[in-house]
């Protein structure tokens, strides 16, 4: 998985503090869901090198980020630019709804 790994810190510092244009997908390892959204997201990263960021958390190894979005079940894909919150996907998200929801939030 090419995908960059979040903690709590490194949350607050590239959504809050870098302010980075990004979707951040939380996943579990063991989700049947996940292991097909994941590889789909990998695959679209290259196209937004340098403009959008594409991140996961893994919500077995840090629950209070999945609890403080209210999040029920996985996977969850939020969109964040400029510190801010500008909505999610959830379950099984084609790859057209990733790119519509990428280009609504670069155009924000």
């Amino acid at each position: 998985m090419s995908l960059q790994q979040l903690n709590s810190n490194s949350f607050e510092e590239i959504i809050y503090d870098d302010c980075e244009s990004c979707l951040v997908i939380f996943s579990r390892k063991d989700c049947h869901v996940c292991k097909e959204v994941v590889p789909m997201l990998d695959e679209l990263k290259p196209q937004y090198e340098g403009k959008f960021g594409f991140f996961y958390v893994d919500v077995e190894e840090d629950k209070n980020l999945f609890q403080r979005f209210s999040l029920k079940g996985v996977p969850q894909i939020l969109f964040f630019a400029n510190g801010e919150y500008q909505g999610k996907l959830a379950g099984k998200v084609e790859e057209e709804a990733v790119e519509e929801k990428i280009a609504e939030v670069l155009n924000a």
